[in-house]
């Protein structure tokens, strides 16, 4: 028996024991992790470079990106590092990273997700006092919140679970540090300071579901009474993007966190902690991109800024670029 002063590392679970299917994971994921980067750094690229992007949805977006990187950044280089190398071990300091920024990210990232709610309400029931609403003070403030609430719920599970006295040995049942898995390695009655927590938290990000669902009855009732139907589906080509992420984000860490224990395993723990913290700021980029013609625009112009500024190219010549990309 141990306790957690004397932990210098931990264990975490393995996602195979042979060497071609640890290979064939870190190859997998290592993909996953490059199509991450490849489109939240694009979208980063074109909102931040392209002046017809500097608004508040964009805005959002933009910080939705970052949160996205930093969410995958934060489990996945780890679990890939382990399969190549054929190792479970994380350090004290790493687990206690990971157990800060997963919290910290995914709490600012649902934040985020109500306010880009609250957003695209403002611009389809009350366009005329769009920019009245949601100037820049206002949406630097808003941002400020989501982030700010999000580094305070970090705090908040990082002190409550590390305070806690841990004798159950150092194997976690998961891929990475995750809370509840930290928790059974715990031998005190003070974890149900961790589950008060945690109970505060689901109480808060009902109420954050129940705003969405609210602004989106409201947009929807707005958009079925537009006369026009250009100006119907111009809402919904905003509106839906936004939707099909937040049921992404919700059902996946829903499904995660209130599955009946009767079907639990380690296997399935494994495959549902990779659906909630690893497919969606993948698919997000891709969501968002999707039905939005004016950040393709700005993504393709962003490319092709990229590949001018090199003078020499061995197949195409500077003028083949722009055509080229308009194809893609």
């Amino acid at each position: 028996m141990s306790n957690s002063s004397s932990i210098t590392e931990f264990l975490l679970l393995a996602f195979a024991d042979t060497r071609e299917l640890q290979f064939l994971h870190f190859a997998l994921f290592l993909g996953i992790y490059l199509a991450a980067l490849l489109g939240n750094g694009l979208i980063l690229t074109a909102v931040a470079c392209d002046h017809c992007l500097h608004t508040p949805m964009y805005f959002f977006l933009l910080n939705l990106a970052i949160l996205d990187l930093g969410c995958i950044s934060t489990t996945l280089p780890k679990a890939m590092a382990n399969s190549l190398w054929d190792t479970r071990a994380i350090s004290y300091a790493g687990c206690v990273a990971q157990v800060f920024l997963f919290p910290f990210l995914i709490s600012a990232e649902y934040s985020l997700l109500t306010i880009m709610s609250y957003d695209r309400y403002v611009a389809i029931c009350k366009p005329l006092h769009y920019r009245s609403l949601l100037g820049s003070r206002a949406c630097a403030q808003m941002a400020a919140a989501a982030w700010g609430s999000g580094f305070l719920t970090g705090v908040l599970h990082i002190t409550n679970t590390f305070s806690l006295p841990l004798c159950r040995g150092n194997a976690v049942d998961q891929f990475f540090c995750e809370i509840p898995q930290i928790l059974k390695l715990s031998c005190s009655h003070s974890y149900f300071r961790e589950v008060w927590l945690l109970l505060v938290g689901f109480c808060l990000a009902s109420g954050c579901f129940f705003f969405i669902i609210l602004s989106y009855v409201q947009i929807f009732r707005a958009v079925l009474r537009m006369p026009s139907e250009k100006g119907r589906h111009k809402a919904f080509s905003m509106c839906l993007p936004h939707l099909f992420v937040v049921s992404l984000f919700l059902s996946t860490a829903m499904f995660a966190y209130l599955k009946p224990p009767s079907i639990s395993s380690p296997s399935l723990n494994v495959l549902v902690a990779v659906l909630y913290s690893v497919i969606p700021p993948t698919l997000n980029p891709l969501i968002y991109s999707m039905r939005n013609q004016e950040l393709k625009v700005a993504v393709r112009r962003a490319i092709s800024q990229l590949f001018l500024k090199n003078d020499s190219f061995p197949f195409f010549s500077r003028n083949d670029f722009p055509s080229i990309l308009l194809q893609a």
